[in-house]
């Protein structure tokens, strides 16, 4: 992959700054920037309810997004994509929608979004066996009396990958449903929802070079029209009393009020970036660079690193320790350098007050990262190991 024609579409790669955090946030590129300034210069006004020109051509950006997601994860249905702001949204619709009697059954290493809102119900940890899922474990856990199992794709804490089909599989097998976190795969892995069997799917927008405030919700038609209507309001109803409301159908009964339509129509321009590049390239180039990091850093003195030792297990995830140096030193020190990384426990705080660790530094990488970029930001780690 030719990474130095699309380093040109993000102009603050220009400016020296070396970008590590895209676990975090991915940057932007120019098409996606320039779209959503299309949206206020040309059409600013508001969808599906305003029936001028301005307002049709909203409606038909936004349906325009919809339509690529729905094929960039090969939905069966465009209404079984609803926009949210983003995964947290999503797995809260689900908590706050979703009628479930029994048990909820998540992985040890769940973002606190996919954590927090399962601990009003009955919760069941699936512990993991060398950072690696345990699906033996996990076997053991399902039963009948789980109704739900919600898991990340990848973690956000070491880039390890949990075996979905898998898991899918054996959930279905005791009739249970399946969420799954995909903020982290999203725009690094292929997806295929109808291969997974997946029920429901979140991701964000701002992970995959999409706008912040922006993501979806996929679920399987028939399941999200056994959803009970979460945030109601303007564009959730057809019609209304004073006593009762006869609400839309899918999609519109989930997406209440004015919708970000420039974020979602510059998402969709996102998709359409990615499909360009392809995701099976994007995973084998951060891959690569993973795997050059691991192998500079492996032998250095008092650094340790987060997950499985092999790079390729990590995806595009390096999360490491110094021995007596705070992880948010370590990212303070890189930043001095111009290399951006993310310190603290980056929203899973349970796996890492459960394994007593004090956070770590995240280096996280992206197509329009370089191998020159890895060596600058090893030397500058084996600099900050020699402090220790």
């Amino acid at each position: 992959m030719e990474i130095i024609q699309y380093r040109q579409d993000f102009p603050i790669l220009e400016t020296g700054i070396i970008y590590l955090d895209n676990a975090c946030m991915t940057l932007k590129p120019l098409q996606v920037i320039q779209k959503i300034n299309e949206y206020y210069l040309k059409y600013p006004s508001c969808g599906n309810r305003s029936l001028h020109r301005l307002g049709k051509k909203v409606t038909e950006e936004v349906e325009n997004s919809r339509k690529l997601i729905k094929k960039f994860f090969n939905a069966r249905k465009e209404e079984e994509i609803i926009f949210t702001k983003n995964t947290t949204e999503g797995i809260n619709l689900i908590a706050n929608s979703l009628e479930i009697k029994n048990k909820v059954l998540i992985s040890d290493k769940e973002h606190n979004s996919n954590l927090i809102p399962w601990q009003r119900f009955n919760l069941l940890i699936n512990f993991s066996k060398k950072a690696s899922f345990d699906i033996e474990n996990f076997e053991n856990n399902i039963s009948k009396n789980v109704s739900l199992v919600s898991i990340n794709h990848v973690s956000n804490l070491d880039g390890t990958e949990n075996p979905i089909k898998d898991i899918i599989k054996i959930a279905h097998e005791n009739n249970s449903l399946v969420l799954v976190d995909a903020a982290q795969s999203a725009g690094h892995i292929p997806i295929d929802v109808k291969k997974l069997d997946v029920d429901f799917l979140v991701c964000s927008g701002h992970k995959m070079l999409g706008p912040t405030g922006t993501g979806f919700l996929y679920g399987k038609k028939h399941l999200l029209e056994k959803l009970k209507p979460f945030i109601v309001g303007g564009e959730t109803v057809i019609d209304s009393t004073y006593k009762d409301a006869k609400f839309e159908n899918l999609p519109n009964r989930f997406e209440a009020g004015l919708q970000d339509y420039a974020g979602i129509i510059g998402l969709g321009e996102a998709i359409k970036y990615l499909q360009k590049i392809g995701l099976e390239s994007i995973r084998k180039h951060e891959n690569k660079l993973n795997f050059l990091l691991t192998e500079e850093l492996k032998d250095v003195k008092g650094l340790s690193i987060l997950g499985p030792n092999n790079a390729e297990l990590r995806n595009g995830i390096f999360s490491f320790n110094i021995n007596n140096i705070d992880p948010h030193t370590i990212s303070l020190l890189l930043d001095e350098k111009n290399i951006m990384t993310r310190s603290g426990m980056h929203c899973g705080h349970s796996w890492f007050n459960h394994n007593k660790i004090n956070g770590s530094c995240r280096i996280s990488f992206y197509f329009y990262n370089t191998e020159k970029e890895v060596r600058i930001a090893t030397e500058e780690i084996k600099k900050i190991a020699r402090l220790s």
